[in-house]
């Protein structure tokens, strides 16, 4: 494509067929080599000329990117004289917060792995968490610490605040008022693991995705920081407003990692509202937003109902889960001024995938984008596992330095998703068109997305199938305008029982957080099963597209 400016022309094409991979059109983009670089050291050695790197949106408290090191050393050094070292798992279950990005490069500079659950996690999913990686350390927002009790482990409550009175944070206090100087210096290689952060993978129950220190820095270069050079704009002046959570990869990647690194200001929002954030993007002059469809769609009924303008955005990036066109095309018809892009990327690969790029003369805004720099795929066909060209849709596989280290503690899961030569399965179909633009057309794995959230229907079916009313279940997601998907149950009750729809979708919600909740029930005499015993969710989602016709 000649109006690309920053494809190399000397670049080979995109696609080969003698091998059938796909190549990022982008330049290669340089990694460190040594083996010896770990993530915060990596985020804090470019030079930058940001001033804010941190703001809450309600009360305007800041953290300067000068500030950022030294909060994040004190609190290394904290850490590091109550004894967590790099054989540890640390628990952050905190809603956004400007902290979040000091509590989480705090870990990491100890060499502890850091992982995280989103703070209205039921108390059993906090329990399964716990058997698969053993905590020894948790922050968390004072309302939680009732659901963790009994679980043995040190609770470290941090406040909302910036400014905070230090007799209700005594332990948080403690740490982040340590000498800087006192902060370990740990031995961390690339190679080590960094965090372990939960999906559905494609198919069956949650999953601890194990990403090494190397894979979080290809986030930073082949994510965030690539994406900022393409512009060619000085990072440091750009304003993003959060409003995604930050213990997603989606909203981590960019919120604690990337954007830190490039010296620009976050302005965080605790958690989102149509209205609140509309003022947020006038006060601090955002110009850019990382949304999920439920997001952009309300900014788009907030032009409507208000006439906000927002003259300072410059991008909306939409990602986490597809976007409907409809919702696309309302958007860049009550913004015309902002360019509109969409992304992928996958837990499994650290957020690394594709990101859309428009031109002049090339506006995909359905297409996901343009892979990664360094970033290589293949379309699989489905029936016989041949490599497909331009044009033809079947299985996506990725393959980069991303990718992730594997599954915690499942051989089987791990082998069965990483395959030969290191290619991740994604379980999604798509397609590249012959630009190389990336198309995804629907999903193969079970994962069910909520506004974006991931929900394992497997996670779900054990929960119903406890219930002493409930025979055989099955669930599965059905296309919804406001939430992208939601999870309905199929299920087979006992002769005899007058068990209701509502009961259903109450046991559950009793159970798990809140994005979880089943929203629909139906009722079956059967669940439909393949010979080898495996539900055929497919069957099922056709049932109900065809009841709702």
């Amino acid at each position: 494509m000649e109006d690309i400016p920053w494809q190399s022309p000397a670049a080979p094409g995109f696609f080969s067929p003698e091998t059938g991979i796909y190549h990022s059109k982008h330049r290669p983009a340089a990694l460190p080599q040594d083996p010896f670089m770990d993530l915060v050291s990596h985020v804090f050695s470019s030079p930058h000329q940001g001033v804010t790197a941190l703001v809450d949106s309600r009360s305007g408290a800041s953290i300067a990117h000068a500030e950022l090191r030294c909060m994040v050393r004190s609190l290394a050094s904290g850490l590091g004289r109550v004894g967590i070292t790099s054989k540890d798992v640390v628990l952050v279950m905190l809603p956004n917060s400007i902290l979040f990005p000091v509590v989480f490069l705090g870990v990491l500079s100890v060499g502890a792995v850091f992982s995280t659950m989103n703070p209205l996690s039921s108390p059993e999913e906090i329990k399964k968490q716990m058997s698969l990686c053993r905590f020894t350390l948790i922050f968390t927002a004072p309302d939680n610490v009732a659901k963790l009790g009994g679980l043995g482990v040190k609770i470290v409550t941090v406040p909302e605040e910036l400014e905070f009175d230090a007799r209700k944070f005594v332990l948080f206090n403690d740490l982040i008022s340590s000498d800087p100087n006192d902060a370990p210096r740990p031995v961390i290689r690339q190679t080590d693991t960094a965090a372990i952060l939960f999906s559905s993978g494609t198919t069956g129950a949650s999953k601890g995705v194990v990403l090494t220190h190397r894979n979080l820095i290809a986030t930073v270069e082949l994510f965030v920081r690539f994406e900022s050079s393409l512009y060619g704009t000085e990072s440091w002046r750009n304003v993003y407003l959060t409003a995604i959570p930050m213990f997603h990869v989606y909203g981590l990647s960019l919120f604690s990692m990337g954007l830190l690194s490039l010296g620009s200001t976050v302005v965080v929002m605790r958690r989102f509202g149509v209205e609140e954030a509309v003022r947020a993007i006038v006060a601090f002059k955002v110009t850019h937003f990382p949304a999920v469809p439920p997001i952009m769609t309300a900014l788009t009924r907030a032009k409507g109902a208000t006439g906000c303008r927002l003259q300072s955005l410059v991008q909306v990036s939409c990602g986490a889960a597809p976007v409907a066109p409809k919702a696309v095309r309302d958007f860049l018809k009550a913004f015309p001024h902002v360019d509109f892009i969409q992304g992928y990327g996958l837990t499994e690969s650290a957020a690394v995938g594709t990101r859309g790029f428009n031109t002049i003369n090339c506006r995909r805004h359905s297409s996901v984008g343009l892979l990664a720099p360094n970033m290589q795929a293949k379309i699989i066909d489905l029936e016989t596992g041949s490599c497909l060209p331009p044009g033809m849709s079947g299985e996506l596989l990725l393959h980069g330095a991303a990718i992730m280290k594997g599954y915690l503690n499942d051989d089987n899961a791990t082998s069965s998703t990483i395959i030969e030569d290191g290619w991740l399965k994604t379980g999604d179909i798509a397609y590249f068109d012959g630009d190389g633009y990336l198309y995804i057309l629907d999903r193969l794995k079970e994962t069910i997305k909520y506004k974006g959230f991931q929900i394992a229907p497997a996670d779900l079916e054990n929960l119903l199938i406890a219930h002493p009313d409930i025979v055989d279940v099955a669930v599965t997601g059905a296309k919804n305008e406001q939430a992208g998907e939601i999870p309905v149950a199929f299920v087979v009750r006992r002769s005899g029982s007058k068990l209701s729809s509502t009961d259903v979708i109450e046991f559950v919600a009793k159970q798990v957080t809140p994005y979880k909740k089943v929203r629909e029930v139906v009722f079956v005499n059967s669940i439909p099963r393949s010979p080898a015993g495996k539900t055929l969710r497919r069957k099922l989602r056709d049932k109900l597209a065809v009841s709702r016709m």
